[in-house]
């Protein structure tokens, strides 16, 4: 899938309102499964990492290490209903991508193009992830596997300045951070600045703070403090927030490329080809209004052609920001479908009447729009124009039924 097909922005919007509502803020669980479903991954053979989104089957499924994630897989339901042509694989770790932004962390290099598995069949086996409560050698061990380097391994472990631990899933307790919402460096300040001792409770060992008690620390996190070669990074992300972000980011877009479609050191990621370039290219001058643009790449592209990611046509895109004399070249020269759905079943007249957009509804009604097709809310164009009270557009509605 070329990315050009992919709205980002507006992909991201909704991944947004999914992981944050009324109900919950679930940002660092977001990128814990993106983390995880990469964390697999094993350069000896390529098996695990994030294609193939395996972690719909078992044994991923249920890996002690995933759990909770099933909650995550939910909230981004309705995510995946709205766009069929994006996979599991990709949007976990688009999403992921994402939630650190919206917390305020680094923009993630990102490309798409994972497919999803139909089975369980090439699941990882569990205990692929770094286990908590293990060491310097483990975590080497571990990460090496996947081919970082020291460097990568910190940066990439600081992503525990997000969320906290709960004792129901992973059986240790409490944040990292006392502001675990927010993405920056406070894990490497916390870790590198504050004393720590051992918790006495009833759960595994983990360490919290002298001064107050309320922060914890994993013993893999405590090895990044007293393992000579590690402690140098996590000095330095201590000190340098924005040296973190610049290597986190690096460290965390490489973590979900190893082994996908776009790994960029064997991909084989779909290029645009010139027909799908002059088609995206169309598209976009329809949205800006430009009959001139459309014009010089008419002959090379696909005039009847929608967002795979939409179901848009250009047609919608003009009528959306009321482009009359583009309405006109597209159904008089280029003869495109009056009558065509988008996502949500709306109709370009759908869009024009929503936006009061009279002269672009006219034009579509002569040629040849269906004022009665609903969209998926069940309303037409008339229903929209009572709704948006678009006294206008309903009178050229409620005549053309005459």
């Amino acid at each position: 899938m070329a990315q050009a097909e992919i709205n980002t922005e507006a992909l991201k919007s909704e991944v947004r309102q999914a992981v944050i509502n009324r109900k919950a803020n679930a940002c660092p669980m977001t990128v814990r499964i993106a983390w995880h479903a990469a964390g697999t991954y094993d350069k000896r053979d390529g098996s695990g990492g994030t294609n193939g989104g395996t972690m719909r089957f078992a044994p991923e499924e249920t890996d002690p290490a995933n759990a909770g994630l099933g909650i995550i897989r939910s909230m981004l339901h309705p995510v995946k209903e709205n766009h069929p042509e994006i996979s599991h694989a990709d949007l976990w770790t688009f999403a992921g991508c994402s939630a650190i932004e919206f917390l305020g962390g680094p923009k993630i290099p990102f490309k798409f193009g994972r497919t999803d598995a139909e089975n369980g069949s090439r699941c990882p086996e569990n205990g692929r992830l770094p286990d908590a409560a293990k060491g310097a050698d483990h975590i080497r061990e571990v990460f090496y596997r996947m081919g970082f380097n020291d460097r990568e391994i910190v940066a990439l472990i600081g992503a525990h300045t997000l969320g906290r631990c709960h004792a129901v899933r992973s059986g240790y307790d409490g944040p990292w951070t006392r502001n675990p919402l927010k993405f920056d460096n406070a894990f490497f300040k916390n870790l590198m600045y504050l004393e720590w001792r051992p918790r006495k409770w009833d759960g595994p060992l983990q360490f919290e703070d002298v001064e107050t008690g309320e922060l914890m620390m994993l013993p893999s996190d405590m090895a990044l403090r007293t393992d000579p070669k590690f402690r140098v990074y996590a000095e330095l992300y201590a000190k340098d927030e924005q040296q973190f972000f610049k290597d986190f980011a690096d460290a965390f877009s490489k973590l979900l490329a190893l082994g996908t479609p776009s790994d960029p050191k064997k991909s084989t990621f779909a290029e645009e080809t010139p027909k799908e370039k002059a088609t995206a290219d169309f598209l976009e001058a329809a949205m800006h209004g430009s009959v001139a643009a459309m014009k010089r790449v008419r002959a090379k592209a696909d005039v009847h052609a929608v967002e795979k990611s939409s179901g848009r046509s250009a047609l919608h895109k003009a009528a959306f920001w009321g482009h009359d004399a583009t309405i006109a070249y597209l159904l008089d020269e280029c003869k495109v479908a009056v009558n065509q759905q988008d996502y949500n079943g709306d109709t370009a007249l759908h869009d024009a009447t929503r936006f009061g957009h009279d002269k672009v509804a006219a034009l579509l009604l002569r040629g040849g729009a269906n004022p009665s097709i609903k969209n998926k809310q069940g309303k037409d164009a008339l229903a929209l124009a009572a709704e948006y009270d678009k006294p206008h557009v309903a009178a050229l509605l409620q005549r053309s039924r005459l």
